[in-house]
């Protein structure tokens, strides 16, 4: 990884005061990594990833970058998860050796999920894995933490309350205030009172859906929609959720039972969760509720639901090969139902509505977000955000949890509840932000930024790569291949010209013989002398190269020229 400043170049703390450090989530959506200091320790909440951005060529997945922490990961006391989504824990099997091998604070179905990324990375029985309960409490050396439970799109979400030196830092987690959970498990707005009471140094709460008016809809809405769709259904039934959802997914075995379908699962991650969550409690369903691929082509179609994954329309989902026709033991035919019950993430619509095109020209009735409330938000929305605002009654806020858009209007809305200007605190990625009873300062950043995850190989393609990447998917490659004289500089064998990506060799070769041509005189006007390094040759090769397809084709191909030596 790109050695960056540290966090050992701040200021040393006084004893009561705290630091904030965001490492991840605060100005992006993912990444999730926030580091919090006092007296010379560190804990952290949550660790995520992100998925490629479309800009990322190659990249399978992004994680923080830690090198702020270099040379403090000794003092890194905990790792404190909110709830099981990628987006904050997703980075832990990459970084937890780098961040020392603290201990693991999450929820049990937070740390069932986690678990199963361990053992994808042979870490299961080196981490640290401590369960632990809604408000109960641990000490961590000058911190004490309490768990709170909150209503998420995920099971067993929890916020944190930390007691620190310099008063009480409350953190919401990913949240929202359903009044109709389908767990009956609402977010714990009596211990939110009472941390008001109390009285709160800091709020951080999350951003997502802050630019929503009122109040983000019950999750039970969407078992009323798939009450609705299932039973009227011909043939076969597609339901695409994420594989986290255990709500949802009991919502869909629940519709499915009551509509007299069987349900086939589908998808590794699919199958894996809903192992875990059954295993945990979190998930009631019928053993005979289940059936694989030889009962099902048993049954009529009509009696059948597959539950599966691909509702990001990803390549290699089962969703997405059942569309192409490129599945082995699935077969989507016409009057066949699908439902799509995922949020469209931004940046994947593209994929997604090729999917949905796809479903439909095969003869499928499709439901998606736009067309039936088959999805409803895991944010809070902005009356629900104001309720928490208003029980806690901060000192100081800071939004989280959003790209800086979503930050900057949380901040206009803890002011137009009437919190001084001067106490809403706007801050990103590597910025420290100090808080003690004397007041608050905003010290020198530290850099931050991503690190990519390509194939087995974690920060070893860096912007330059992908800037490269980039180039060749834009404008292609052009290869120039030539053998000259050690002594003399002539001329042995070549110059030959391959390109890929750029032109179509035959169509385009007039163009290449005027381009070989350009090559030979370059190499004429150099004496021996003049190459005697050869590197000078090649930086001339290739400027004018570079000038000859900018004019003739406006195209700007990566050019590399290789000079052998005879």
């Amino acid at each position: 990884m790109t050695q960056t400043a540290t966090a050992t170049d701040l200021a040393p703390l006084h004893p009561d005061a705290v630091r904030i450090l965001p490492l991840g989530g605060l100005g992006e959506i993912g990444l999730n990594l926030m580091a919090i200091e006092a007296r010379g320790e560190i804990v952290l909440i949550d660790c995520g990833l992100m998925f490629p951005e479309a800009y990322m060529f190659g990249i399978d997945l992004v994680v923080p970058d830690i090198s702020a922490l270099a040379g403090r990961t000794g003092d890194i006391r905990a790792i404190l998860l909110t709830h099981g989504h990628e987006d904050h824990i997703g980075a832990i099997p990459f970084l937890l050796k780098e961040l020392g091998n603290p201990p693991i604070y999450g929820t049990a179905l937070t740390l069932g999920l986690l678990r199963t990324k361990l053992e994808e990375h042979s870490l299961t029985g080196k981490a640290r894995l401590e369960t632990v309960l809604p408000r109960q409490s641990i000490e961590l050396g000058p911190f004490e933490v309490e768990f709170f439970r909150v209503a998420h799109s995920i099971v067993d979400g929890c916020g944190l309350a930390l007691r620190t030196p310099a008063g009480l830092i409350v953190h919401t987690g990913d949240f929202k205030l359903d009044p109709t959970p389908v767990d009956g498990q609402t977010t714990d707005l009596g211990r939110l009172a009472a941390y008001g009471e109390e009285g709160v140094l800091l709020l951080m709460a999350d951003s997502t859906n802050v630019e929503r008016l009122g109040q983000t809809l019950s999750e039970r809405t969407v078992g009323e929609a798939l009450n609705n769709i299932v039973p009227r259904s011909s043939g076969m039934i597609f339901v695409a959720t994420f594989s986290s959802n255990i709500h949802r997914i009991q919502q869909i075995c629940d519709a499915a039972h009551a509509a007299g379908r069987s349900v086939l699962v589908s998808g590794r991650s699919m199958v894996g969760n809903i192992a875990i969550a059954r295993q945990l409690g979190y998930l009631r369903v019928p053993d005979e509720l289940f059936i694989d691929l030889r009962r099902m082509r048993e049954l009529p179609r009509e009696q059948v639901l597959v539950l599966t994954t691909g509702s990001q329309g990803e390549p290699l989902s089962s969703l997405t090969r059942i569309a192409m026709a490129d599945h082995k033991q699935l077969e989507l035919l016409p009057g066949d139902t699908v439902i799509l019950s995922a949020k469209f993430i931004p940046g994947n619509e593209r994929a997604i509505t090729d999917l949905i095109n796809h479903l439909c020209r095969r003869g499928a009735e499709v439901h998606y977000e736009t067309t039936s409330e088959i999805h409803v938000s895991g944010h809070a929305s902005q009356d629900e955000l104001k309720t928490v605002h208003s029980l806690v009654k901060p000192h100081y806020f800071v939004p989280v949890h959003g790209e800086y858009r979503h930050l900057a209007h949380h901040a206009r809305l803890a002011r137009s509840m009437g919190m001084p200007s001067e106490r809403v605190l706007v801050i990103e990625n590597g910025q420290p932000l100090v808080l003690s009873p004397n007041g608050h300062r905003l010290e020198a950043r530290v850099d931050t930024g991503r690190v990519f995850v390509d194939g087995k190989g974690v920060g070893d393609i860096g912007e330059m790569e992908l800037r490269d990447r980039r180039h060749l998917a834009n404008h292609g490659l052009v290869l120039v291949f030539m053998a000259l004289n050690q002594s003399t500089g002539e001329i042995v064998t070549g110059p030959e010209i391959v390109t890929r990506g750029f032109v179509l060799e035959m169509d385009g070769q007039p163009l290449l013989d005027e381009a070989l041509e350009l090559v030979r005189d370059t190499l004429a006007d150099h004496s021996r002398e003049a190459v005697a390094g050869w590197e000078e040759l090649r930086v001339e090769v290739r400027k004018t190269l570079h000038r000859f397809f900018n004019r003739t084709m406006d195209r700007r191909p990566l050019i590399i020229p290789f000079i052998m030596e005879l």
